[in-house]
């Protein structure tokens, strides 16, 4: 779902990106390392400020970032007109859909967002999906404890089912073959969680062998029609 007008307020605001840009990407480069050269999908790009991290800090050869909100995507493309020589691209697009290939991206970054879905585990398999084998998956999410408390209910917009713990959200990670690569850090009481996850080197060749052979016994089966 869509961010209100206060958490848009929140999440636009040069304060956040300095927490960002002091605190969470060195813990995550800390965490699950660098993507130099690699191609990085933002999943939720907001204004566009976390894909600028990506490029200067993280040092990514080109990133997509993708946003539910037109709002939000037309900012982004604002704040980063200009720069970065054409290393970037945006899309309006739900997580849950992800309007990309298979194994195209070597990460993917979630900062804070998939909190907001009313049906997240549908966006971790399609995070699953689009990372490439052994790729690596950064994420800082917000536990089901902390959206229940009253300022948060109060003031900002969340799904009211379906939410998840920390032990809930690495689990649906594991069910995916996106495997911890290190202890997840706690913030804030423990009411935000930070961490990587590494992308099996294993699933993705199965499935590209079963969908050759599909593709060779489709083959096979229209030459024989046309005979």
């Amino acid at each position: 779902m869509k961010l209100n007008f206060t958490e848009r307020l929140l999440v636009n605001n040069p304060a956040r990106a300095l927490v960002q840009r002091l605190y969470e990407v060195p813990l995550l480069r800390k965490l699950g390392g660098s993507v130099e050269g690699d191609r990085v999908l933002e999943v939720g790009c907001g204004r566009g400020e976390g894909l600028t991290l990506l490029l200067d800090q993280f040092h990514a050869s080109h990133v997509c970032g993708i946003d539910l909100d037109p709002e939000q995507i037309d900012r982004a493309r604002r704040h980063l007109a200009g720069k970065y020589d054409g290393r970037f691209e945006l899309t309006t697009s739900s997580v849950d859909k992800l309007p990309f290939a298979n194994a195209s991206f070597d990460a993917v970054f979630d900062f804070g967002m998939l909190h907001h879905v009313p049906g997240w585990q549908a966006g971790i398999a399609e995070i699953r999906r689009v990372l490439k084998p052994g790729g690596t998956f950064f994420f800082e999410e917000v536990t089901r404890a902390a959206l229940q408390r009253w300022l948060y209910r109060r003031f900002l917009a969340h799904p009211s089912e379906n939410r998840f713990s920390e032990v809930d959200f690495v689990q649906e990670l594991r069910d995916h073959e996106l495997t911890p690569t290190s202890s997840v850090r706690r913030i804030l009481f423990g009411d935000i969680f930070i961490g990587t996850a590494s992308c099996s080197r294993t699933k993705w060749s199965e499935i590209d062998l079963a969908a050759t052979r599909l593709l060779i016994s489709d083959s096979k089966n229209s030459g024989a029609s046309e005979r």
